[in-house]
């Protein structure tokens, strides 16, 4: 399946780290696989593929995460579902 990606580094998605309590709940319930957990603290692998969903941040129990929820996810999905790669809000990545 074809990974969705947004436009680079223009994601609202932020983390502070000192607030982490690295239960994982980001990783469940991302549906672009944004995070991954190191040394018991949860890093933000990959931003630019953040669909600002807002999912993270509504269930992170240490108030960790923040995001603008809505900010561009709708677009990104209709785009990558119409096939539009270059010229619009997210372009679509074939995994290797």
């Amino acid at each position: 399946m074809p990974k969705l990606r947004y436009l680079a580094n223009v994601a609202t998605l932020r983390l502070d780290s000192e607030r982490c309590v690295g239960c994982g709940m980001c990783i469940e319930v991302c549906p672009h696989a944004v995070f991954v957990l190191q040394d018991q603290k949860i890093c933000i692998q990959d931003q630019d593929a953040c669909m600002e969903c807002g999912a993270c941040a509504n269930n992170c129990p240490a108030n960790a995460l923040h995001v603008k929820a809505g900010v561009g996810c709708a677009t990104a999905v209709i785009n990558t579902a119409l096939g539009r790669t270059g010229d619009c809000c997210c372009v679509i990545e074939e995994k290797e």
